[in-house]
This record gives C-alpha cells, structure tokens and sequence, in this order.
C-alpha cells in the first residue's frame, strides 16, 4: 500500500509539473510580449516609476506577511475549519495596508526622489485590496495537487493583465498602462477564483485557529522579510542611490534575465511543496524526490542562462530598442544570479515541509548580511553592473550552502545530481561555442530572424548533446518521468 501511494504521489507530483509549467509558459510568454512593447514606447524612468509603487507595495505586504497560505499547505490534517478565518484576515489586513499605502505615498515617492509616483502608488495600492478577496477555497488545488484547475483560474488574470496592458500603453503610451493592467489581472482573478471552486467564505476570526497558524506562519512571516530584502533590497538601494532610470534598467534587466528561473521557482515551490509535504514523515523518499527534482532544474536551467548569457546583445538590440543596451552586462551577470535562484529554490520547500523553516530563514539572515556589506562598494566601483555582481555572488555562497544543508537534513545521496551538473555543463558549454560561431560568422545581422535561428541552434544542439551524453552514461530517469507522466489511467482517479 506504502509503494502504491508513493507512486501515485510520484503521478500527481508529474503532472501537476506539467499544468503549472503550461501555466508560467503562457505567463513569462505573455510577460515578455508585455515588457517588449512596453519597451519599445516607456523609457527607462517611466518604467522605473512602476517599479518604485510595485517596490512600496511588496514591502508593505512583506512586513505584514502572516504566512496563514503555506501553514494550511503543510497540514496533514483537515484545513476546513480555518479558511474562513483565514480569509476574513486577510481582508482585514488588506484595507489596512491600503490605508497605509495610501497615507504613505508621497513619503514613499519623496524618499526615491520622485514625486510623480505617488499618484501611481496610490492608485496601484488597489490591487492589494483586490487581492485579499480572492476565494480562500482555491488553496485545495494545490494542496491535493489538481493544479489543472488551478490553471484555469490564474490564466484568466494573466490574459485580462496583458490585453488591458497593451491596449493601455498603445493608447496612452505612458506608465498607467502597466496600473490599469495590473489591477485589470487582480479583478478577473477575483471571479474566476469563485467560478472555479465551490466553496463560499464567510467572516469569521477565531483566535485560537489563528494562534495555532501563526504558530508556523511565524517562521515564514520571518522568512518573507529576509527574501524581500535579499531579493528587493538591490532595487531599493538603486532606486534610492542612482534614481528612476538606473532602477528602471536594472529591473528591465533583471526580469528578462530571471524569468526562466523565476518560472522554475514558482514551479518548484508549487507542486513540490505540498507534496514533499506528504513524505515529510518517510526522509528517505523524500531525499530522493529531492535529488530528481534538482537534476531536472540543472537540466533545465544551466542551458537557459547559457542563452541569456550569450544572446543578451542581441535579444535587448532586436527587441528593446537602443535605449536600452546599457542594460546588456547587468543581463548576462544577472543570468548567473537567476541560475543560482533556480538552484536555491529546490531548498526552500524541503525546510518547510518537514517542519523545519528556521533553518530556512537563518540561511537567509545569513544571506542578507554579507549582501549588505558588498553591494555598496561593488556599486561605487562598477555601478549597476556592479550590483548585479553583488547579488550574484550572495545567490552563489548561500544557495550552495542550502543545497548541502538539504542533502544533509534528508541524509540523500549527491552523486547522481553532480553526474547531472557535470554533463548539463558540458552541453551547455558546447551549444555555446556553437551559439558564437554562428553569431560571428554566419548569422552576423542583427534582426529577428537570425536572432530565432541562433537561440534554436542552441537549444537543438543542446539537446542533442544530452542525449548523447545520457545514451553512454545513463544519468537521466527519462523512462521514470515518461511513464509517470503518460502511462494510460494516471490521470485523476488512480
């Protein structure tokens, strides 16, 4: 029975995979038309603007962080009894930090010296509002994994985001476009979340059910501050010290650049979570999830910020706009830091499956202090480049050192993974040799067209080599995925 229902979360953990990667494909495709148009028409300060109200709004909501969303996912048990309670808070906590927002903009906007972005942060304040709405009901679909609904659901604000984006900034042409945009994708979330599940909240704050969720929301309440000043710190610090522009060009480079590891974070951390949460009490199956899980991002994700690294000049030429080619070397350091985010955020989830989120944040305290003393010195010396190194070599220290704390924690075996890393690089140092070759003396025009054929030679050749490599050497479980995957009847009544 044991073995039945492990193979039977190996299924559901395969496919959930697959409809929460359709899910972020269709997102990071859409986000990238997104940011080109929007590229091509706002320049640097003006995009810079909504970063400092999207920068006001996350420290708000991370300072506020009850962590209520991964305690229900991490309970064994029933979670019926607390989702009213965890929705009326959280529309409690949400005008309230409207309010706040709202008070606060012109302080906020007067301390990155621009006073034109609190009618922007107020504005855009609203979509916290609008989250908090949001039907408590769809935490189910991922807590038992039927991320094929969840799929439906988020589609809907991704697509309402993007039509009200770009309808806006063709129209307009100026930074509303990305407001309207944003609160457009919160209201269509909003009804699809009632649309897609049945359950209906109602007020309710009971205050022992809420004790008993801070009692683990805590550690992650802890946790989200030390991510947001890690991960929004450098935007914060250059918004502040160097001003809209700089900011604007640093998160134009800092998004293209990780948007494949953001895609495999959110990924990871939504279908691994709740089901290393039901091995929590079996270490063994659990560490060897663990290592499939980091072989396939290795797999995935060293290739990607290979790409980025080599096609950065060519993809901000072709599709940004000269306006914006001094973001080129904060992208190809960057795609270092994004292959290191990949990496770490194999770990996060293990922490807090088995209970066990401290050693989490205390990694990232950790993390956060030796970013402080290098960010600014190397940002005095080489300026946004330099900040990019910054948080590039913290990602590295830190994210290396929670993999080993992971294989240490689970007692797992690391030989396969490295076999993993050590043949991925290798394809990926070959399709990059491959990638200049052309770029220097074949497909030298710097247009779309050479700019697709270059990035799918890299990938074909990519592809090939670890297939070659796999064929001698046998590292990759492809049958394991295959089967789990596509095997007839593994669909949802097993």
């Amino acid at each position: 029975m044991a073995h039945e229902r492990n193979e039977k979360l190996s299924t559901l953990v395969l496919r959930g995979s697959f409809w929460v990667f359709c899910l972020r494909l269709a997102a990071r495709s859409l986000t990238v038309v997104k940011l080109i148009i929007i590229a091509r028409i706002l320049a640097p300060g003006e995009y810079g603007i909504m970063g400092i109200a999207l920068l006001v709004m996350a420290t708000l909501e991370t300072f506020s962080q009850t962590g209520f969303q991964h305690a229900l996912l991490q309970k064994k048990n029933g979670v019926a009894g607390y989702l009213d309670t965890v929705w009326t808070s959280t529309i409690v906590r949400g005008v309230l930090l409207f309010l706040v927002l709202y008070l606060a903009a012109p302080l906020a906007a007067s301390f990155f010296g621009t006073t034109g972005a609190a009618a922007v942060i107020r504005v855009a304040g609203i979509s916290i509002l609008l989250k908090s709405v949001v039907n408590v009901g769809v935490v189910y679909f991922q807590k038992e994994l039927r991320f094929d609904r969840q799929f439906a659901y988020r589609l809907s604000g991704l697509l309402a985001d993007f039509a009200v984006s770009v309808a806006v900034i063709l129209t307009l042409r100026n930074v509303w476009a990305l407001v309207f945009g944003l609160l457009a994708g919160d209201l269509a979330s909003i009804i699809a979340s009632y649309a897609v599940h049945p359950y209906r909240p109602r007020p309710r704050l009971d205050t022992k059910r809420l004790a008993d969720l801070f009692g683990f929301g805590k550690w992650i309440f802890g946790s989200s501050i030390l991510v947001f000043l890690i991960t929004q710190g450098d935007d914060i610090f250059v918004g502040r010290l160097l001003g809209a522009t700089a900011l604007g060009l640093y998160q134009m480079a800092y998004r293209i650049s990780n948007i494949p590891a953001t895609e495999f974070s959110h990924l990871l951390s939504t279908v691994t979570y709740p089901a290393y949460s039901k091995l929590q009490d079996n270490l063994p199956k659990l560490g060897e999830a663990y290592c499939r899980v980091l072989g396939v991002t290795l797999l995935a994700a060293l290739p990607v910020a290979g790409l980025i690294l080599i096609l950065a000049p060519e993809f901000t030429g072709v599709f940004l706009g000269g306006k914006w080619l001094s973001a080129i070397p904060l992208m190809q350091v960057l795609a270092l830091f994004g292959l290191m985010r990949a990496i770490g955020a194999t770990t996060g989830v293990v922490f807090m499956a088995v209970g066990k989120p401290g050693i989490r944040t205390r990694i990232q305290a950790a993390q956060l202090v030796l970013l402080a003393v290098i960010i600014y010195p190397l940002t005095m010396r080489w300026g946004l480049t330099g900040t990019s190194i910054a948080v590039t070599i913290d990602a590295l220290v830190f994210n290396l050192v929670a993999v080993n704390r992971v294989f240490s924690l689970l007692r797992a075996r690391s030989g396969d993974v490295w076999r993993t890393f050590l043949f991925s690089l290798l394809s990926t140092v070959v399709s990059a040799a491959l990638v200049l070759l052309l770029k220097r003396h074949v497909l030298t025009t710097p247009n779309v067209r050479h700019f697709l054929a270059l990035a799918a030679s890299g990938v074909c050749c990519y592809l090939i080599m670890v297939y070659i490599t796999d064929s001698l050497f046998h590292y990759i479980d492809g049958r394991y995925i295959r089967e789990r995957l596509f095997a007839p009847g593994s669909g949802r009544n097993e």
